[in-house]
């Protein structure tokens, strides 16, 4: 008995909701929600509904008008820049290395520190090319009053042969230990030359200007020529100011770049941080494409007087290829992302939001800048979209300009 009382509940149940699905649209006007559902599905076959997400679709809010922060679109020079990762390089790093063999008598600069071209930096022992240069300059001596020895013995012997005297024999002698003589001196003071170039080198200055690097040997370490070790470096010297900024850019923007270097200095901005900005050009671009990446290699050449970049450092780089003098620019909170692409809530008089699809050109500096879908003097929506769809009642409220303050975690 009681498997066909359930039974019987059962058929009851199935045939009520038939009849109830039967007659749907007869319950909707008696309850109400004739204008909804018409709503509803009105909403769900305008055009610009298809930008949104699906989950964005549906029903206008009958909770009342939504409260939404607006901005205006204007039109302003906004300038056209092309932002990308850079290395801070070293305009000139030299290893400094000795010319001979000998000792480090001297050190005469610290680590780290600042030195200028020509500065002293170390002192060989030059003790053993002093004695040779002594050695060298006694036999120049020598060698020069024997040439003078020579001229007058040429001298006398010509004038001999002149009177019937002398002989041929006799002064060709003569002529002859005369161009020795001056042999044997040039010979000695071209290794006199080259006792002062190795005596030179014996003394290390600075060949540029910059920042000097740690000096692991230190005086009275014996170095040598043949050695090719880490260790035969006497220290590095990198040029600073002004300093190379590297990076690299998408292929497709080399044209525009070739045309502004081609009307002038293209400016790079190197943004060491949020508050400081050093300012310079493009010095060069490489002359191929990496076929890997499909970018091209740039370089900017910019002052360092404060050092505030540093060889190897990490910036942010701006490469600005000119000003777009009315561009339509939002705040970029205002652009949302759709399965369509990019779309924005636009506030129509007022009242109503409407979905719309755009293109964006570019986004910098917390700005958006539209290419197309909107126009100058349109209303935004720059909070509020996430309980927005297609046809909602808005009411635009003030932006809030501080955040309010944290509670207390503690109570």
């Amino acid at each position: 008995m009681r498997l066909v009382r359930w039974a019987v509940l059962a058929s009851v149940v199935v045939v009520g909701c038939g009849a109830a699905y039967t007659h749907r649209n007869e319950l909707a006007q008696k309850l109400g929600l004739g204008a909804l559902a018409n709503a509803s599905e009105q909403s769900g076959s305008s055009p610009a509904a298809s930008a949104q997400p699906q989950g964005r679709r549906g029903r206008a809010n009958p909770g009342g008008a939504i409260p939404v922060v607006v901005a205006t679109a204007v039109a302003k020079p906004m300038p056209i820049l092309i932002e990308a990762v850079g290395t801070v390089q070293a305009i000139a790093s030299i290893q400094i290395k000795p010319r001979l063999d000998s000792q480090i008598m001297k050190v005469l600069v610290e680590e780290g520190a600042l030195v200028k071209e020509g500065d002293l930096l170390f002192e060989l022992d030059q003790r053993s090319l002093k004695a040779q240069l002594a050695q060298i300059e006694a036999q120049i001596r020598k060698d020069e009053a024997q040439v003078a020895q020579a001229k007058r013995d040429s001298a006398r012997s010509e004038g001999l042969l002149g009177k019937g005297a002398g002989t041929v024999v006799a002064r060709d002698t003569n002529l002859t230990a005369q161009k020795a003589a001056e042999a044997q001196l040039e010979s000695n003071e071209a290794l006199r030359t080259t006792i002062l170039t190795q005596l030179s080198f014996t003394e290390i200055k600075a060949p540029v200007s910059g920042r000097i690097g740690s000096i692991p040997n230190k005086a009275g370490t014996v170095v040598r020529v043949a050695d090719n070790t880490a260790a035969s470096v006497l220290a590095t010297i990198n040029q600073v100011d002004p300093i190379y900024l590297q990076f690299a850019i998408p292929q497709v923007y080399l044209p525009e770049l070739r045309a502004a270097m081609a009307e002038g200095n293209v400016t790079v901005n190197a943004l060491v941080d949020d508050k400081r900005k050093q300012t310079g050009s493009v010095a060069f671009i490489e002359n191929t494409v990496d076929p890997m990446t499909g970018t091209v290699m740039v370089k900017a050449k910019i002052p360092n007087a404060n050092e505030g970049l540093w060889p190897g450092q990490f910036v942010k780089a701006e490469l600005v290829l000119g000003v777009e003098p009315q561009a339509i620019s939002i705040p970029a909170p205002a652009v949302q992302l759709g399965p369509q692409g990019p779309y924005i809530f636009v506030v129509k008089d007022g009242r109503v939001a409407e979905v719309r699809p755009i293109t964006i050109r570019r986004t910098q500096g917390g700005e958006s800048v539209i290419g197309s879908g909107l126009k100058v003097g349109e209303q935004v929506v720059t909070d509020g979209q996430l309980r927005l769809v297609n046809g909602a009642a808005v009411t635009i409220k003030a932006a809030q300009n501080e955040a309010p303050a944290p509670s207390n975690p503690r109570g």
